[in-house]
């Protein structure tokens, strides 16, 4: 396995991070814990989960995948042999806190209710899962509107540092971090917190993938340099680059056979360029998953990409991608079909 840095902390990340959506709904108790044991020991030292997790997120599901990983660390006494990382829900989920914004006090109870689950005292990185605002992510790029109130943006900003200040000064987060935000956030944020002196920001958790790359240019080069690096969620594009569901095959218990939420990515261009990554794949004896998590891997702007799994077989070759080092010309390949398919879904 290899490390990076999470941002300017001294926390050293596994490149490749475990998640963890799919417990509570896709996969049992049981099988969570066994991914978890071979996580680890195979070097995996950096697990993300949200309080809105099991996947898709329901009223039912809420807080379950958080309750499976409380119930390992319980079970295995091994809290300390893992960089925790878990989320506060944004605005819009009803059946969390009435879907109200991310603020003082739902920061604390959100807090309290995550820490109650995962049967731990602190969290190693807390973050914000999308903007009080709304962003372009979640198949919002195409009508995403930007005017905001830049003032009440900034002022929300500064209760949210200060408030999460208080709990790093309890002792009940260590780091913080964002997750769906754009450039103008993640440089907002990184200068209200320098201005302040309070919390930075460590990290950004963004899609990312070879089928959706909207973090490059602007944000990639804030990651590099202002260390606050891409925690790459989704990237084989909910397993849509593995191929498995191309000509209209919907595999019996996979994600999108189970999915109740619209598929914002279920297009014609989606399709082809996903069939243009498996064929570069096979021409050079690779998995085309492997190569696509390889490729993610690869980019100096991450910190960690986030494979999941909901099975073992699945998440061995996930794991086995960080041995993979593509070729100039596989990256070619890779550059030229982007060029002709820039932007499928």
């Amino acid at each position: 396995m290899q490390y990076k840095k999470l941002g300017r902390t001294d926390l050293d990340i596994s490149l490749i991070g475990l998640g963890t959506m799919t417990w509570g709904f896709q996969n049992t108790q049981a099988e969570g814990f066994e991914q978890m044991d071979y996580a680890l020991a195979q070097g995996i030292n950096f697990f993300d989960t949200a309080e809105m997790y099991a996947v898709p997120p329901t009223a039912e599901t809420f807080g379950t995948t958080e309750t499976i990983i409380g119930n390992w660390f319980a079970a295995r006494n091994n809290r300390d042999k893992v960089i925790l990382a878990s989320k506060i829900t944004g605005p819009g989920l009803p059946w969390i806190r009435n879907g109200s914004a991310i603020n003082k006090k739902n920061i604390q109870l959100a807090l309290e209710g995550s820490l109650k689950r995962l049967q731990t005292d602190y969290i190693d990185l807390y973050q914000l899962h999308w903007p009080n605002r709304g962003s372009y992510h979640f198949g919002q790029a195409w009508n995403y509107d930007p005017h905001f109130s830049k003032q009440a943006e900034q002022d929300s900003f500064l209760e949210i540092l200060n408030t999460l200040q208080s709990l790093i000064d309890e002792g009940k987060i260590r780091h913080v971090g964002l997750s769906n935000e754009t450039a103008w956030g993640i440089t907002k944020w990184l200068q209200l917190a320098e201005q302040h002196s309070l919390p930075r920001m460590a990290s950004i958790q963004n899609e990312y993938s070879l089928l959706c790359r909207y973090f490059e240019p602007d944000l990639s080069e804030i990651a590099i340099h202002e260390d606050c690096g891409l925690l790459a969620w989704s990237p084989l594009c909910r397993g849509s680059l593995s191929g498995k569901y191309l000509n209209g095959a919907l595999p019996e218990g996979s994600r999108l056979a189970i999915e109740t939420r619209p598929d914002h990515r279920a297009h014609q261009q989606t399709e082809i360029a996903t069939q243009k990554y498996v064929e570069l794949a096979k021409q050079h004896g690779l998995d085309p998953s492997q190569m696509a998590l390889a490729f993610v891997n690869s980019r100096p702007f991450i910190s960690s990409t986030l494979i999941g799994a909901t099975n073992m077989q699945q998440l061995k070759d996930n794991i086995d991608s960080i041995n993979i080092k593509l070729s100039d010309e596989v990256l070619k390949g890779i550059a030229e079909i982007r060029r002709n398919h820039p932007m499928p879904f």
